[in-house]
């Protein structure tokens, strides 16, 4: 529903950072399924509206739920994989999640870096240039 519905709405991005503040597990993921949702779907927007989702995810990386954990990693590394300067950012991103002092914050770091700096990815970045 998130990533063929919702993310094609005007609503998205409003809800993306409303939900990724809900108390409710499936509420919150569903906030952060929008943010991967747009990155592929909304291909006009400029990086400014994604790199304003990095400090959200800063800031619920510490949230030790399942599916929330996967959704802020899915959401970074989808967010990473957009472009040459969101993934210099992501990375960025990640290395600083990686020092909080959460388990759940570098389980996400550790898993977004080796993703984002992959030859793979990095090899479909430099083509997309």
């Amino acid at each position: 529903c998130c990533s063929q519905l919702f993310a094609r709405t005007r609503y998205a991005y409003d809800k993306a950072v409303e939900w990724s503040g809900s108390g409710q597990e499936y509420v919150k993921r569903a906030g952060f399924v929008l943010m991967a949702s747009l990155v592929t779907k909304d291909r006009k927007a400029p990086d400014e509206r994604f790199e304003a989702f990095f400090p959200i995810m800063m800031r619920e990386a510490g949230d030790d739920r399942n599916y929330v954990r996967k959704g802020v990693n899915w959401a970074l590394r989808q967010v990473g994989k957009r472009n040459s300067s969101l993934n210099r950012k992501a990375i960025e991103t990640a290395r600083e999640m990686g020092r909080l002092d959460s388990r759940s914050a570098r389980w996400i770091a550790s898993d977004a870096i080796r993703e984002l700096t992959s030859d793979s990815v990095q090899k479909r970045l430099q083509r997309k240039k």
